[in-house]
């Protein structure tokens, strides 16, 4: 993915989004050399974040094997929320009677969630505040590329139908990221038991 056209994706319906569907990459080339590296961002930074302040996070400490099962449970779920959310995504689409193919739908499911992905950088601060600054920004930056997205994707002219795919893809989104946090903080309840 050319990342000097991600920029382009938050402020036009068609510039960015435009390149990714002229492009064209394949379901695999998206998902092996963009999602899962993308994906391996935040358990990497979670264990960087433990090795280095581990007594800080959450408010109590993680040992390095927590850590790791935490980590390990997190990329795996990341790995299979992306092509999930692809199929719910092209599913979203009959709302609006817009179909996007799958192909789509996953590109779009794959490059949204960049800016969730990134924050977690931000874990090299040991603040709680500017971290939870930082998903706040991402969840924005996150609804904006859906908002500028499902123009496209969905091939939908409509203001009206188009604010209603981006909700509807929003609301699905925050919910499998809600699913994956909790799963992750339980899995994390379990380690430390």
């Amino acid at each position: 993915m050319n990342l000097m056209m991600f920029p382009r994706m938050f402020a036009s319906h068609d510039e960015g989004w435009a390149w990714l569907m002229r492009v064209h990459p394949s379901v695999p080339r998206m998902y092996f050399l963009y999602a899962l590296p993308m994906s391996l961002i935040p358990p990497a930074m979670l264990l960087y974040a433990t090795s280095s302040y581990g007594e800080h996070i959450l408010a109590g400490s993680m040992s390095m094997r927590e850590a790791w099962m935490l980590a390990v449970l997190f990329f795996i779920a990341e790995a299979v929320m992306v092509p999930v959310m692809g199929a719910v995504i092209q599913r979203i689409g009959a709302i609006a009677e817009a179909r996007p193919s799958y192909h789509n739908a996953f590109a779009f499911a794959a490059v949204v969630p960049t800016p969730l992905w990134l924050c977690a950088i931000v874990l090299f601060v040991p603040s709680l505040t500017i971290n939870a600054l930082a998903v706040a920004i991402a969840v924005y930056l996150t609804g904006m590329l859906i908002y500028e997205g499902s123009y496209r994707i969905f091939q939908v002219d409509n203001e009206g139908k188009s604010l209603l795919l981006a909700g509807s893809v929003l609301a699905a989104g925050l919910v499998a990221w809600i699913a994956l946090m909790l799963m992750g903080f339980v899995a994390w309840g379990f380690a430390i038991a």
